[in-house]
């Protein structure tokens, strides 16, 4: 096999502090995990998730969150995507607690029932994920919850929302233009 030469440009680096790579790795957008245990409830913003399969989701819930121990007796939540104009109720949300406070109602959320599980969607976000616990792998450092998405709901429009990443430091950026290379996968590779 012959070498090839690129002919992109090479990128020039320098040091960077490892405490901040969240910066440039952060997965995904950030969800709204609603969870409910009897006649409590509660939201929490999340930003350390990931897929793990096609309909499996990992998600960090600190145990000092109330909503951790919701969805620890539950074993289910919902997760729910928000966009741009839910941007200062994201931050707000992160920002108190389930224990003080109803987060639905200072935030203006409605709350949506679910079919699968008892936590509720919430109707202001693009899409709600009902989940229920597949999963744990509780250590003293990292409470990780394997979810395993029962039932998916998602707005029709827009096909592409503008969904929210955290960068850490306070920033988030918004997704925007989309674009496709459809072409060149293997047709084996391609989602459905």
């Amino acid at each position: 096999m012959s070498r090839v030469e690129s002919t992109l440009p090479s990128v020039r680096k320098r040091p960077f502090p490892v405490e901040r790579t969240r910066r440039f790795l952060e997965p995904g957008p950030v969800l709204l995990l609603c969870a409910q245990w009897k006649d409590e409830r509660a939201i929490m913003t999340l930003g350390w998730h990931m897929m793990l399969g096609y309909d499996l989701v990992g998600t960090y819930l600190w145990d000092a969150n109330h909503s951790h121990a919701l969805a620890r007796r539950s074993r289910e939540c919902t997760l729910n995507l928000p966009t741009e104009p839910l941007l200062d109720a994201v931050v707000g949300i992160g920002n108190c607690s389930s224990r003080e406070v109803d987060k639905f109602e200072r935030f203006g959320l409605r709350a949506v029932p679910s079919r699968q599980v008892a936590a509720p969607g919430i109707a202001q976000c693009h899409a709600t994920f009902e989940c229920a616990l597949h999963e744990t792998r509780i250590t003293r450092d990292y409470p990780l919850f394997v979810w395993r998405v029962l039932r998916a709901r998602a707005a029709t429009t827009p096909a592409h929302p503008r969904t929210i990443h955290y960068r850490g430091e306070g920033r988030f950026m918004v997704s925007g233009r989309e674009v496709s290379r459809r072409r060149l996968f293997r047709p084996e590779m391609l989602e459905q």
